[in-house]
């Protein structure tokens, strides 16, 4: 086989490739995504590398400078669970070696930058340098989280797999890259730190919403949105007018977003429901009108490995008559719909549980760029560089807290404490992605004078 073409610097940057590497869907990985997207704003040329699945954000399909180079799809054996782990595993890595080996070598123009979604770091950092080597171009690692933390969370920290991915993550993190971005302050200063001692540069690249991501204020303009949706069409008039509260949460239906906290606290939400309408029939009517939460609509977005077991779970629980006058509803939306959602909603729910506990979750991001304040899980380090308690969202680490945050702000008494988060939340998402990467990566990859 010939060898690979090497990088000659073009006179202009503008025609300089940058490659976006994901070993995963590129259409669901949005701050990659993002990237390209700022890219292409300066008139670079952008290479997308990944599992090409689900549509590209609108601003990407079909752009003249955009070129998509799909990873092939594992074979069905690799994809199934018949197989045990510590043989599907290096089957699984040898696939992927061979592929992206073979498109970021013969398939792909030679690039300056190549920015590489991390993780999974597995086989992506030495195949990464050895085209950096062959080719000459620079790496950017992009550190969304771990590797290892996300593979304990099912197999335990002490186990082997996850302790030679760690030393894997760690050893090739040093000395792959020209740089690295981290999602957080408290991701970098980590990376300094042992087991990893990076000693290359570290530039934090905080995730900000896209313009995509924008509040809607007008009731018309609301209820317009609302009724283009399949999940709210027949509860839009219900919504703006107050009598049914909209919460949002967007999930990837994986192990580190407990969707039975949820339900838990839907669960309990429903029963206070239930008790405040006994109460109002033995003539409690001023406990109804002020502290009674307000009967409830959920839908949850994304698609992932978990979503047909939760979802039997809704359908069995609202069989039951656990969820009165709450309905839970799930979507797959388009980028624009989704974001029109979000600004429709009154509140939105994450269930991000950091494994590594320096990572900040994207949807919280896009939340705020629609305005819309959040109810976060709260347990770990970075969670107070994104939500700031009482400002633009609330905290909560129990099933039973989540419940109390729904019941306090859904409830016609919370009504006011829940503008005012909106409030917070707009004044965050006023921060917006392309000011943060003009000053973070545009200079790095030469496209923003410095």
């Amino acid at each position: 086989m010939y060898r690979p073409t090497r990088y000659r610097p073009s006179p202009d940057a503008r025609d300089d490739h940058i490659q976006v590497l994901v070993l995963g869907d590129i259409g669901r990985s949005p701050r990659m995504q993002y990237h390209a997207i700022s890219v292409t704003k300066h008139g670079g040329r952008v290479d997308l590398v990944g599992y090409h699945e689900s549509p590209l954000h609108p601003r990407l399909d079909g752009h003249p400078t955009v070129n998509v180079f799909p990873l092939p799809p594992l074979p069905a054996l690799l994809q199934s669970k018949s197989l045990p782990f510590f043989v599907l595993a290096p089957l699984k890595v040898l696939w992927q070696m061979l592929s992206i080996f073979y498109v970021l070598a013969y398939t792909t123009p030679p690039a300056r930058w190549i920015i590489i979604q991390n993780p999974p770091s597995i086989p992506t950092l030495h195949l990464a340098l050895l085209i950096s080597i062959l080719r000459g171009s620079h790496l950017l690692i992009d550190w969304h989280n771990y590797g290892w933390s996300i593979l304990a969370t099912t197999r335990g920290r002490a186990d082997r797999f996850v302790h030679a991915y760690l030393e894997y993550e760690s050893f090739f993190g040093r000395i792959t890259p020209t740089a690295n971005l981290t999602v957080t302050d408290a991701m970098a200063r980590q990376l300094r730190r042992p087991p990893y001692n990076f000693t290359r540069p570290i530039l934090t690249l905080h995730d900000r919403p896209a313009d995509t991501f924008q509040p809607i204020r007008d009731p018309a303009r609301r209820a317009s949105v609302l009724a283009r949706i399949p999940e709210t069409r027949d509860a839009a008039a219900s919504i703006v007018r107050g009598d049914v509260r909209l919460v949002v949460s967007s999930t990837s239906w994986t192990p580190d977003e407990d969707f039975g906290l949820l339900f838990d606290a839907l669960v309990s939400y429903a029963a206070a429901m239930t008790m405040s309408s006994e109460e109002e029939e033995e003539g409690e009517t001023q406990r109804r009108t002020t502290t009674t939460p307000n009967p409830l609509l959920a839908v949850i977005t994304g698609k992932g490995p978990q979503k047909a077991m939760y979802e039997a779970r809704i359908a069995r629980w609202t069989a039951e008559g656990r969820l009165p006058g709450v309905q839970v509803r799930t979507a797959w939306l388009a980028t624009e719909d989704y974001a029109a959602l979000l600004a429709c909603a009154d509140l939105g729910i994450c269930l991000h549980r950091s494994s590594s506990g320096v990572d900040l979750p994207m949807k919280v991001v896009d939340m705020f760029g629609a305005g819309l304040p959040v109810a976060a899980y709260a347990e770990y380090e970075s969670f107070g560089e994104l939500v700031r308690e009482g400002v633009n969202g609330c905290g909560f680490a129990t099933a039973a807290e989540l419940a109390e945050v729904l019941a306090r702000l859904l409830c016609e008494e919370g009504r006011d404490e829940l503008a005012g988060l909106r409030e917070g939340a707009v004044e965050e998402g006023s921060l917006r992605w392309d000011a943060e990467w003009d000053r973070v990566v545009g200079r790095v990859v030469g496209l923003v004078d410095p």
